[in-house]
C-alpha cells in the first residue's frame, strides 16, 4: 500500500487492503528471497495458533531468509475454536456492532451458518489463511504438528500437551541438527498454548536438545507502543521492504474468499493485536528467564 513506517493504517485501509492482496496471493510471487544454501542448518519457526507468524514472527523470519538461511515454519496446533465459529456465525458481524472502529471484511454480513464444534470449519479456514500467509513470507517448509489444542482445564491436560510438543521438536531437532529454534514468549502471554510451547523449549533446553533457542513476544501489541520492548534482549527494527512483507501476511488474516476457505477469521480473532502488529515496524526477541517456572498460565 505505499505505506511508511511512521504511519498508521487506517482500519479501513486494512481491510481494502487484505481484500486485494489476500485476493492475489494464490496467484504470484509476492517476494524473492535470498537463495538459501542447501548445507545450511534451518531456523524453525514455531507459530501455536495460526496468525502468530504473522504478527509477531514475520519480520524474524524475513531477518533469517535475507541471510540465505533455510526457514521452515512450524503450525503447533489445530487452532480449535468454538467461540470464532459462534462469532463467525452471528450476523451482523459482531466486529462492527457498536464500534466502526473494526470493518468485516465480508462487510458486516457472512451469511454462514457454521457448525459450533469449532473445528470442522474453523480448523481448516484457519489453516487456509495460516498457509497463504507463509506463502507470502516465502519461507522454505511448513510443518503442521496437528495437535489438538488441548493443554486447558487440568494440569494432565496441560502437560499431555507439553510432552506431546516436546516429542515433535526433538524429532525436528534430530532430523536438523544445528537448526536454530524460534518460539513465542509464553509465559510473557495469556494463553496455556503459548505458554506450554515455551515450557518444551525450556525442557529440552536443560536435556541439551536445543541450543540456539530465541523467542519472540507475540502479545506485546496489546501494550502501549512504548513498553512493548521493555525487558526485551534485543529489538528487530524491521527494514521497510520487510515490512511490506510482513504486512502482506497479516492481510491473509483479513481476507474474505469463500472460494478459497478464506474468512478473515483472523482478523474477526484479534483485530486489535492486526493493527497494532501492522504498525509497529519491530519485533521483541527474549530469552528464557534465569528464574523460569514452568506450568500452566495463572490466571
Amino acid at each position: 500500500m505505499g505505506m511508511e513506517h511512521g504511519e498508521r493504517m487506517s482500519r479501513r485501509q486494512v481491510l481494502a487492503a487484505g481484500a486485494l492482496t489476500g485476493a492475489a496471493l494464490a496467484g504470484s510471487t509476492l517476494w524473492a528471497p535470498a537463495k538459501a544454501s542447501a548445507a545450511a542448518a534451518p531456523a524453525i519457526f514455531y507459530s501455536p495458533h495460526q496468525d502468530d507468524e504473522a504478527l509477531g514472527l514475520a519480520g524474524s523470519i524475513l531477518e533469517h531468509k535475507a541471510a540465505g538461511r533455510p526457514v521452515y515454519l512450524v503450525l503447533v496446533s489445530k487452532g480449535e475454536n468454538d467461540g470464532l465459529a459462534k462469532k463467525m456465525n452471528q450476523d451482523p458481524c459482531p466486529l462492527t456492532i457498536g464500534d466502526s472502529r473494526h470493518p468485516c471484511a465480508a462487510g458486516g454480513h457472512h451469511g454462514l451458518s457454521w457448525p459450533t464444534d469449532g473445528t470442522s470449519m474453523i480448523v481448516p479456514a484457519r489453516t487456509a489463511e495460516f498457509m497463504a500467509s507463509a506463502k507470502a513470507l516465502g519461507v522454505d517448509k511448513v510443518i503442521n504438528f496437528k495437535l489438538s489444542d488441548s493443554p486447558y482445564n487440568s494440569d494432565d491436560n496441560y502437560y499431555r500437551f507439553v510432552d506431546a510438543v516436546k516429542a515433535k521438536i526433538k524429532s525436528l531437532a534430530k532430523q536438523y541438527p544445528g537448526a536454530s529454534h524460534k518460539f513465542t514468549a509464553g509465559w510473557l502471554e495469556e494463553t496455556d498454548t503459548h505458554k506450554a510451547l515455551a515450557d518444551a523449549a525450556y525442557f529440552l533446553m536443560n536435556e541439551g536438545v536445543l541450543t540456539d533457542v530465541r523467542f519472540n513476544y507475540v502479545y506485546a501489541y496489546d501494550k502501549p507502543k512504548a513498553q512493548r520492548a521493555n525487558g526485551a534482549s534485543y529489538v528487530l527494527n524491521i527494514p521497510s521492504a520487510h515490512m511490506a512483507i510482513k504486512r502482506k501476511a497479516i492481510y491473509c488474516y483479513n481476507t474474505w474468499a469463500p472460494d478459497r476457505n478464506l474468512y478473515a477469521l483472523g482478523y474477526h480473532s484479534v483485530p486489535d493485536k492486526m493493527e497494532s502488529a501492522h504498525e509497529d515496524p519491530r519485533e521483541f526477541v527474549f530469552t528464557i528467564p534465569s528464574r523460569y517456572t514452568p506450568g500452566p498460565i495463572k490466571h
